[in-house]
């Protein structure tokens, strides 16, 4: 069932309002600390990401100055990241072309961007939103999984996905889509335990599982009626007894 047109509206002003001025939970405070950090964040947590640059950037914040520290200089400041080795290697190797070729500025074109090592389209989006205030809309995994959970913007691909997000999302809601669609996958509408319940979006939601969540919020709340319990059966009892 395809997402009505007439929800779109209600359905981003919904997720605003739960943040009006949302920011990226990524410590940073130019261009390149960005680009730094969401390079380290692939299948890491924000938060080990701040702990990892809040000694790494009073350091080296610059690609001049990460390029002075070396890969080996680099490591002890990552290596508390997943796929450290491989991380630092493209930091690297991206100073030492923003130093070479863009006089160690980062570049804002999509093309000049993922052809940094390192640096892939959810990446490049990240940087143009969020440091330039490009109306990009990344899609990482919890966008991915509100937008094809919801019908809102479904697609067998990040990239699929992004192309459909872009042609649906109001044009007054683009601009902070990607921190909206993502801070709300990542708290209420989450990969396990949906907080159906509480979500403001729920009445134009398509989820096949938002009733199922919801009755079983009903059951916790107090004073509600307990589930009766199921009977357990002759094999059961018999593997209790062993």
């Amino acid at each position: 069932m395809a997402f009505p047109e007439k929800d779109r509206v209600p359905f981003m002003a919904a997720l605003a309002a739960l943040n009006p001025d949302p920011k990226s939970e990524l410590n940073f405070t130019t261009p390149f600390e960005l680009l730094v950090a969401v390079m380290l964040s692939a299948q890491a947590t924000d938060k080990g990401v701040n702990l990892a640059t809040a000694k790494l950037f009073p350091v080296a914040n610059t690609p001049q100055a990460i390029l002075a520290l070396g890969l080996d200089g680099l490591i002890p400041y990552v290596q508390t990241i997943n796929l450290y080795r491989t991380k630092a290697a493209h930091v690297i190797e991206t100073c030492r072309r923003l130093v070479e070729q863009y006089g160690g500025e980062v570049p804002q074109t999509m093309k000049a961007l993922t052809a940094l090592p390192g640096v892939g389209r959810k990446t490049a989006n990240v940087v143009l939103n969020v440091a330039f205030h490009q109306p990009t809309i990344a899609v990482d995994t919890h966008i991915f999984r509100v937008c094809n959970r919801t019908g809102f913007a479904p697609g067998k691909t990040p990239a699929e996905v992004e192309e459909k997000l872009l042609k649906v999302v109001p044009e007054e809601y683009k601009l902070n889509a990607h921190h909206w669609l993502l801070l709300f996958g990542r708290y209420v509408c989450k990969a396990r335990n949906p907080d159906c319940a509480h979500c403001p979006v729920s009445p134009l939601c398509n989820a096949p599982e938002k009733a199922a969540a919801l009755e079983e919020a009903a059951d916790l709340r107090p004073g509600s009626p307990a589930n009766p319990p199921k009977r357990r059966t002759r094999k059961r009892r018999t593997e209790d007894a062993q």
